[in-house]
């Protein structure tokens, strides 16, 4: 999922966020040469491990942190967004570290790139370890937004060395493939004008993920996005030795797997030219990824009927991370829309309390469930960043409290060992 307007906010209303965000989470100076000490995460199995201690994380995305940070009246949001998880115990940040083309593009066309808009990116990393949260870095869009596979295909086209216009010939096209592996490079070895340190040695950097939700529906076999997955894995690793990799997938169980007929939300889901369990078991891939929006993915459901399916469908890919892949399971998207006919507030509330349920009960019984993300939160102010699942988790109590409590029941799994003992403090305190 992804919202792409890029409107400008009134001055006064942004002044008042940044005011409010100050007054409710403290002071938002920075000072690089005090940043905790972040080491990297690491896997064992089907379970994250830091400092030789199994982790579970507990996080959102924010597409929107590299973009909001190229201009200077946009950029303090950007700090107090992560100041505001980190408050909350939220471990992880999902962000995209692409901008192809278009406005305020990091990649104006092929191995071209702003440097101004590079900085932005330098800014949300380094404020990223200056609160002691991790990024989860993705590639790639396989939407328009922001460029995407599109972008590369015109590129392509535009050049004279395009195979085809389909936007999945970014799968198959030599050229193309080119293009997307320059781009891998030069972001990994991006030395930070900030920090001074290269993005594959960033601790602060969680994983990479190699593309936001890959559809190939010009070949349902799904051969022609392996092949892709297999080279661009394998590839980034020969670059970055220490980070995770992720595929981006939505989780989707492709048509040779017995599961698209009991599991998928419908018939059309084994057509895309994914496949969960495929895709995951790449030997470059360390943690599988999947995606929850049932609102979406159905027509003719209510809530407790979406509800039901979460469930079946977390429990399925929980029980592929322990006995198929050996890998752990991370939920990176998750959201309900505020546009379903029959919508509540409280139900997002139950939506979220599921899903965070299942991810505890998983790691109270060493499972494969890592960790969920929601999509998304933003601040008050920045609506046009927002869309149908944005969420100011601090404007509703409830809320608030479901999120900090999930922190806590991870942390207490592992006796408080989080983050040195950060979580320790802020789960001690009444909510």
């Amino acid at each position: 999922m992804v919202a792409g307007n890029r409107l400008l906010y009134p001055i006064l209303g942004f002044a008042s966020c940044i005011v409010f965000i100050y007054m409710s989470f403290g002071d938002l100076r920075v000072n690089y040469h005090e940043e905790p000490d972040l080491p990297f995460v690491t896997r064992n199995g089907t379970q994250f491990m830091v400092n030789n201690k199994v982790w579970y994380v507990n996080g959102w995305n924010s597409y929107w942190l590299m973009d909001h940070a190229v201009h200077d009246y946009n950029r303090p949001r950007v700090g107090a967004m992560l100041q505001a998880g980190a408050k909350m115990g939220l471990t992880v940040c999902r962000t995209w570290a692409f901008n192809d083309g278009g406005y305020n593009a990091l990649q104006i066309s092929p191995g071209q790139y702003d440097e101004r808009v590079f900085k932005a990116l330098d800014y949300a990393i380094a404020e990223a370890r200056q609160h002691g949260v991790r990024l989860l870095l993705s590639l790639v869009n396989n939407l328009q937004a922001y460029g995407g596979k599109t972008q590369y295909v015109k590129w392509a086209w535009q050049e004279g060395v395009g195979l085809s216009s389909s936007n999945d010939s970014f799968f198959f096209d030599p050229s193309i493939r080119k293009y997307f592996k320059n781009y891998v490079v030069t972001v990994l070895t991006r030395k930070n004008t900030i920090t001074g340190i290269e993005y594959r040695n960033d601790p602060t950097i969680f994983a990479w993920e190699l593309i936001n939700e890959p559809r190939c529906t010009s070949d349902p076999s799904g051969d022609t996005l392996q092949d892709w997955i297999d080279e661009m894995s394998a590839y980034v690793k020969s670059i970055d030795k220490y980070h995770l990799v992720t595929v981006g997938l939505e989780g989707f169980y492709g048509p040779k797997n017995s599961k698209r007929l009991t599991v998928n939300p419908e018939a059309w889901a084994s057509a895309l030219g994914s496949d969960f369990i495929r895709n995951s078991r790449t030997e470059n891939i360390d943690f599988a990824s999947v995606h929850i929006y049932p609102d979406h993915w159905f027509h003719d459901r209510d809530f407790e009927d979406n509800l039901k399916f979460v469930s079946k469908w977390m429990l399925s890919h929980i029980e592929d991370g322990d006995m198929e892949l050996r890998k752990p399971v991370m939920f990176t998207e998750f959201g309900l829309s505020n546009l379903n006919e029959d919508f509540e507030p409280s139900q997002r509330d139950r939506f979220y309390k599921t899903i965070l349920d299942i991810i505890v009960k998983s790691a109270k019984r060493n499972k494969s469930g890592a960790g969920a993300l929601v999509w998304q939160y933003f601040m008050g102010g920045m609506e046009e960043y927002s869309d149908d699942f944005g969420v100011v988790p601090w404007e509703r109590t409830s809320t608030y409290k479901l999120i900090i409590e999930e922190s806590c029941r991870l942390a207490r799994i592992n006796g408080m060992t989080q983050e040195k003992g950060k979580l320790k403090q802020l789960c001690s305190r009444k909510q």
